[in-house]
């Protein structure tokens, strides 16, 4: 049985082998703090495995947040020249494949859809192949392995070393911003923990009109984009307005239909999303990947749609949830 730690030690594994390249980088002004910025991640995808085994306290990898935090804070990293194809190369390459270049990053989805609808009803003998209740994370490992070699057949590139280069520059590109939306979804689990939702809560209940749907929706709704904006990402501002409304109103109160209306406020949050800057893996890392001269460029061409379908989701769950 396939496992899904065997893909975070492969995640680590990664992380450790682009740090061992950071260190003899010399283009690199800032090599070794690039180097123990990711190495150290790289550990800590390997230490986690006994913390959630509770074979190994947990704080140890607490005080390794805390020093990534402050090497990447106190811009310890940089960015070196790796040696991977040129930009006239790619620009000559880009032409040549045109769209042809979108297979291996549509092959990622893919795999990963086949794993999670397909891979339970795979066993053998009596074992599934993937670890149940595992599968789609694991389909998503499995699918970026198969798009580095699907990339490499489309590209008709022989050399491994120009991948493992490349995905050293893309994690220089984008730097500590890559680890933005992991924090950012623990800072919700310890906003629900120190009873943030409940407080909310209260304070809804105190202003919202009895029996108000459309108002309760729209609060729900806003509420998400609006906490999304603030805390930088969907899954953190979930636990907090679902304690607050979505559940004990919309659900508990109103009798609505709970996956839909659970579901659509989620897409609530990601237009939330769109349009902060706190969302790096859609705001800051495009701007930076593309060097934009506007960091903002993403967040401002995102907004009108953000708003617009802001609204569509308080129609759908005002029509369809109840």
């Amino acid at each position: 049985m396939i496992k899904a730690e065997w893909f975070f030690w492969l995640v680590g594994a990664v992380f450790l082998l682009k740090a061992a390249q950071m260190t003899v980088d010399r283009t690199n002004p800032k090599r070794f703090g690039t180097a123990a910025f990711w190495g150290l991640l790289g550990v800590c995808f390997f230490y986690s495995t006994w913390v959630n085994e509770k074979k190994l306290p947990a704080e140890p990898l607490g005080v390794a947040v805390l020093v990534l935090i402050c090497i990447g804070g106190f811009n310890f990293t940089g960015k070196g020249k790796p040696d991977t194809t040129s930009e006239d190369e790619r620009v000559r390459l880009a032409t040549r494949f045109g769209n042809k270049l979108f297979i291996p990053a549509l092959t990622i989805p893919v795999v990963a859809m086949l794993c999670a609808v397909l891979a339970s009803k795979v066993e053998f003998g009596s074992t599934p192949v993937l670890e149940e209740g595992s599968e789609t994370i694991l389909g998503l490992g499995l699918g970026a392995i198969v798009a580095l070699g699907v990339g490499m057949w489309v590209l008709r590139e022989r050399r491994v070393s120009v991948p493992l280069h490349a995905g050293r520059g893309l994690l220089e590109s984008m730097g500590w911003a890559l680890l933005l939306p992991q924090l950012l979804a623990v800072l919700g689990a310890i906003f629900q923990a120190a009873g943030v939702g409940t407080q909310v809560r209260k304070i809804v209940e105190s202003v919202l009109p009895d029996g108000q749907k459309l108002a309760a929706v729209a609060l729900y709704c806003a509420g998400m984009f609006i906490f999304t904006l603030v805390m930088g990402n969907a899954f953190a501002a979930f636990p907090v307005m679902t304690a607050a409304v979505g559940w004990p109103v919309l659900v508990e109160q109103m009798n609505g239909n709970a996956p839909a209306i659970l579901a659509v406020g989620m897409l609530a949050g990601f237009c939330g999303t769109m349009c902060t800057p706190m969302a790096a893996n859609f705001n800051l890392v495009p701007a930076a990947l593309l060097e934009l001269k506007d960091q903002y460029g993403p967040i401002k061409a995102q907004a009108p749609t953000a708003v617009a379908l802001l609204g569509c989701n308080i129609a759908i769950i005002y029509f369809f949830a109840f």
